[in-house]
């Protein structure tokens, strides 16, 4: 016989909570066992366990549909499901949980010695985000301290992100291990070792998944393009605040815009300029896909969502979205949903942590409370507040675009230009990269051809430099160059940071100027881009580019341009050298 004590819950606490209680005594005395059942609802806890049970038992069951506070039950093997679980399958989930009993009791290895004191995170999260979350957090836990290290979990259930990573922590974290049976999102990990694994595997073996994180350690990459992708993951993990929120929501975004433009693109080359007109054949079927009845009508509403879930985690994805849309709706474009993300965000990430409910109620957060009042707030805002003068805005911003000719459009592309070469991928780049995507939305295509063509120049133009001008470049940068000229191509900016490194005061100006030229001249010459990413890739698509050769010619010059400065700013190695 062994004595079992189990908590049931519903949001209700009436039907489920009662039926699943009355399974477990039931089957748990025809069974043999000792159990005693606590329930929980909207009334409150009845029945409660007294301590004495708690210390006595084998094995905890919860068998809840909302968040159950796990914390009284350390040191015991606790078993989670559902309550309709325990009601229809009572005796298999009674024999599981007398399993766990055994995979609870197996021996804890011992630290090993001379490993040195660690600092470990992690995620945990489940698809309900109830019991398992916590339970495989609490286990990690105490795996991490009798290993000797110091381990902070974050939860990520239900009711949003608990006990949330701050930059700082990741930041100094030897390890990462995610026990999660639903998606966590890892980006804000790039760079440090991870381990991913089940809540499941968590509970039984927290030690072997936290060794495995400190095993996992990368291979040091010594190429430029492994350096490149070590410094746009330092880079990634390195934003915060507002920056690192905007971010998220652009890097969600540009797949939808990427998708969008390049099928409105192939449905021009199928049928002409008017193929959005000829209903019923392929080409209208295209622009119906990647136009503004599918892809593009997206764009606006999921960078609005993805702000505010980046920052108030799953709660802020409803609001977000919905203020997006509006903002798409009443004509505050890219602009409107950007402040919509922000304010649906902070709304409802403020929303939940000053909303307290008893802890049976705690599941009508997420799913109820919070995006009903968040979604309707933001929502008015867009309507009454924000969204008259951001469309103002927009429309002002578009129209004086659209009309810009000669030395105003050589302006603009000087300045989009240098911006796009002055941090190589950092905020200033950012900045002009998000400006020129979000244009997008009101089909101003100019911008973005100036911005991907003068983020190409930088490492293509040091590419270039080195191959013509050997004496004036280390023997690694002449191995690093044959790299930089494929990242240039593919529109990664980030190539020329090695270079830059080793000699900031002498690069960074010179692929600046590049850049400055390459984004005049593709104003200049009005060329236009529907692609917000894929370099040289994208420019044999009929219609993704207009005025190829133009363009071409854009990026060739400031390539050019780059090379021929850098022959002026930097001497040659052994002239420098006596």
């Amino acid at each position: 016989m062994s004595n079992i004590v189990a908590v049931t819950a519903c949001p209700t606490g009436v039907a489920h909570t009662q039926m699943a209680a009355e399974a477990l005594k039931k089957i748990g005395a025809d069974m043999g066992h000792n159990i005693t059942v606590e329930t929980q609802g909207a009334e409150g806890a009845k029945h409660i366990l007294p301590q004495s049970a708690i210390e006595a038992a084998q094995v905890v069951i919860i068998a809840a549909d909302i968040h159950i506070d796990p914390a009284r039950f350390q040191g015991i093997p606790m078993y989670a499901v559902t309550t309709s679980q325990a009601i229809r399958h009572t005796k298999e989930v009674i024999e599981a949980a007398l399993r766990e009993t055994a995979d609870f009791a197996a021996p804890t290895p011992e630290p090993s010695p001379g490993d040195g004191k660690k600092f470990i995170v992690g995620v945990t999260s489940c698809p309900t985000g109830i019991a398992h979350t916590f339970m495989a957090a609490e286990a990690l836990r105490k795996a991490g301290e009798t290993l000797g290290h110091d381990i902070k979990i974050e939860t990520q259930g239900s009711v949003g992100a608990k006990n949330v990573l701050s930059q700082e922590e990741i930041a100094r974290a030897d390890a990462v291990v995610i026990a999660a049976d639903a998606f966590v999102d890892t980006q804000r990990f790039s760079g440090k070792p991870i381990y991913e694994t089940t809540t499941k595997a968590a509970l039984h073996a927290g030690e072997q998944a936290i060794q495995s994180a400190l095993a996992a350690a990368p291979a040091m990459k010594k190429d430029l393009a492994g350096q490149v992708e070590e410094l746009k993951k330092e880079r990634s993990a390195s934003r915060t605040g507002p920056y690192r929120h905007l971010m998220t929501g652009v890097s969600y975004m540009l797949p939808v815009v990427v998708a969008g433009g390049l099928l409105i693109a192939l449905g021009f080359a199928f049928g002409g300029i008017y193929a959005g007109d000829k209903e019923g054949t392929f080409a209208w079927a295209l622009m119906q896909i990647g136009g503004g009845d599918g892809a593009f009508s997206l764009f606006v509403p999921v960078l609005g969502a993805f702000i505010s879930y980046s920052i108030a985690q799953r709660p802020g994805i409803t609001p977000g979205l919905v203020g997006g849309l509006l903002a798409a709706n009443v004509g505050a474009g890219f602009l409107g949903a950007i402040v919509a993300g922000f304010i649906a965000g902070y709304l409802t990430q403020f929303l939940n942590d000053s909303i307290k409910l008893p802890q049976n109620l705690s599941g009508l957060k997420p799913v109820l409370i919070l995006p009903f009042l968040s979604t309707m707030v933001v929502g008015l805002l867009m309507i009454y507040v924000i969204g008259p003068p951001m469309k103002i805005a927009l429309e002002w911003l578009s129209q004086w675009l659209k009309e810009m000719q000669g030395t105003s459009a050589l302006a603009l592309g000087l300045i989009l230009g240098g911006m796009m070469a002055f941090d190589m991928g950092g905020p200033v780049n950012k900045a002009a990269y998000t400006f020129a995507t979000g244009l997008l939305s009101a089909k101003i295509y100019a911008p973005m051809a100036a911005v991907m063509a003068a983020g190409m120049t930088p490492p293509l133009g040091l590419a270039l430099a080195a191959t013509l001008f050997k004496d004036r470049f280390t023997d690694d940068e002449h191995e690093a160059s044959k790299a930089a000229f494929v990242l240039g191509i593919s529109f990664i900016t980030e190539g020329a940071i090695p270079f830059a490194a080793r000699d900031p005061f002498r690069v960074i100006p010179c692929i600046m100027i590049g850049s400055a030229v390459t984004g005049a001249v593709s104003m200049a010459m009005k060329c236009t881009l529907m692609v917000p990413h894929g370099g040289i890739f994208v420019l044999p698509i009929p219609n993704a580019v207009t005025g190829l050769v133009a363009y071409t010619f854009a990026i060739l010059a400031g390539t050019i341009v780059t090379a021929a400065a850098l022959f002026f700013a930097k001497s040659p190695l052994k002239e420098a050298r006596k």
